[in-house]
């Protein structure tokens, strides 16, 4: 099992439009992937559901875990730290 934390920079936070490229971006996994807000004291919810990610009201400067587990966790885990520092900060 691989965990990630990471504060959202994005102006706008994990909503709509970068939401919907991070969900499509974890649905090409076989893995479990689960994401929660830590800031926000919410419980986890499947990364690969807009519903549930759109559900953690994620906003600017708020802190996120993910944890990641199947047998391409590390491929995961790697677009996932990708994605949270390059593509992110550009989806405002």
């Amino acid at each position: 099992m691989k965990t990630l934390k990471s504060t959202i920079t994005n102006a706008v936070g994990l909503h709509a439009r970068p939401a919907a490229v991070f969900v499509k971006n974890m649905g090409q996994y076989e893995s479990e992937i689960q994401i929660r807000n830590l800031t926000g004291g919410s419980d986890w919810v499947n990364a690969k559901s807009i519903l549930g990610v759109l559900t953690l009201a994620v906003e600017k400067d708020h802190e996120i875990e993910i944890r990641i587990e199947g047998a391409d966790e590390d491929a995961a885990e790697t677009e996932i730290a990708d994605f949270l520092e390059n593509e992110l900060p550009k989806q405002d």
